[in-house]
């Protein structure tokens, strides 16, 4: 794969605004790693503006956005295949890939080749261990891959399994290739928590006048439950609950805002322990003009020959 330019940043940062005007100066398209946004019909709530794909008069193409009903189960596997074979494409044609989004998980996902698939546990190749010696398993293992995890030569089950799983790859060349590690300058966008704290309070009291509840209640209408409606989280909890008359609108408002404020701060934190894990994160603040926005993607991206 060849290089990506990836986009990070917690909630109510204006990560989609930076995306997409550095896609167009790079005439790249842009891939969402955003866990709700992929849902057909829930906008308002998931920070969803597909206007801003719009810049000096030209639509920024984008992936990954409304691509599966609400309702559906949709997770992160799912999400990395779909969003690996969509980059590939993108590279077939010669097209630059900016990542965009702020949910960790998926950004790491897809970024490090996370292999999220289950492979079964093979019990006729078991017996065939079974038959084998430590030393002979062991040698079979280096023989397959490179090991770099020594706890999988611990025990016998740890090489049983670590077997199974490379012989299941080889076998399955098409699974394992959605794991494949994308190479990726980071970058993230940042600022001081009052800031973004009263963004998001801005921000949320916007969407609420522009019909965030009518977007819920009409999600209902149209057969989404009200379980699973709560099982998204965030905007679509709270309003669910205050549709079902369990908190009156002020404690509605309350809550959800402190909530999207810890999800804000557990974002951060992922972005960090990424940081620790050795991705190197390029930080620019929310404050810095468009200009010096721009000055600074022009060092990066030159020091990296692009």
């Amino acid at each position: 794969m060849d290089q990506i330019i990836t986009i990070l940043g917690p909630t109510a940062t204006g990560k989609t605004k930076v995306a997409v005007q550095l896609a167009d100066r790079l005439g790249a398209e842009i891939v969402s790693a955003d866990s709700r946004q992929v849902y057909r019909g829930m906008n308002l709530g998931t920070g969803k503006d597909l206007l801003e794909y719009t810049y000096n008069g030209k639509e920024i193409p984008y992936h990954m956005i409304d691509i599966v009903d609400p309702g559906i189960e949709y997770n992160v596997y799912e999400y990395q295949k779909e969003a690996f074979l969509t980059i590939q494409r993108l590279q077939k044609r010669d097209i630059p890939v900016v990542l965009c989004g702020g949910s960790g998980l998926y950004l790491e996902a897809l970024i490090k080749g996370y292999q999220l698939y289950p492979v079964p546990e093979n019990p006729e190749l078991r017996k065939e261990f079974d038959q084998q010696s430590m030393e002979e398993l062991i040698e079979k293992l280096y023989q397959l891959k490179q090991v770099h995890n020594k706890t999988d030569i611990e025990t016998r089950d740890r090489i049983y399994r670590a077997l199974e799983i490379e012989i299941f790859n080889q076998e399955n060349p098409e699974i394992a290739h959605y794991a494949t590690p994308i190479p990726s300058i980071i970058f993230g966008l940042k600022g001081e928590r009052d800031l973004i704290r009263s963004r998001i309070t801005q921000r949320l009291q916007a969407r609420l006048e522009e019909g965030m509840i009518d977007e819920v209640r009409q999600l209902i209408d149209s057969g989404v439950s009200q379980e699973q409606l709560i099982r998204y989280g965030l905007e679509y909890k709270y309003i669910t609950l205050y549709l079902q008359g369990v908190l009156d609108y002020q404690t509605f408002f309350d809550r959800l805002k402190v909530a999207i404020h810890q999800f804000s701060k557990r974002q951060m934190t992922w972005f960090r322990k990424m940081e620790r894990d050795g991705m190197q994160i390029h930080w620019i603040d929310i404050t810095w003009s468009d200009g010096e926005k721009l000055n600074f993607f022009k060092k990066i991206l030159s020091n990296n020959n692009i």
